[in-house]
């Protein structure tokens, strides 16, 4: 079977997030004041051939311990796994 599998990393909550700083400062600027904290991630689609669903998951929590997301810095968290009946990469 061919999965999709989605992925999001965030940096720690401990660690700077400049990015997302700039970016709370100008939605404040803009008028939206309504919004308290921002965090800039990264979000990663894995197309994933597997036996099973609890295998590309599997497959994914891998990739990213050992790649995707650095341990030290970032957090990850598997958003959705969906079976894809179109195989290849670009699908």
């Amino acid at each position: 079977m061919h999965y999709h599998v989605y992925i999001a990393t965030e940096r720690k909550e401990a660690i700077l997030d400049p990015q997302g700083k700039a970016t709370h400062h100008a939605l404040d600027s803009l008028g939206l004041p309504q919004v308290e904290d921002v965090r800039i991630g990264k979000f990663i689609r894995l197309g994933v051939n597997a036996e099973s669903k609890e295998k590309a998951q599997a497959i994914a929590e891998e990739s990213s311990k050992k790649l995707l997301a650095n341990p030290i810095m970032e957090t990850f968290r598997i958003i959705e796994i969906k079976e894809n009946a179109n195989k290849g990469a670009h699908s």
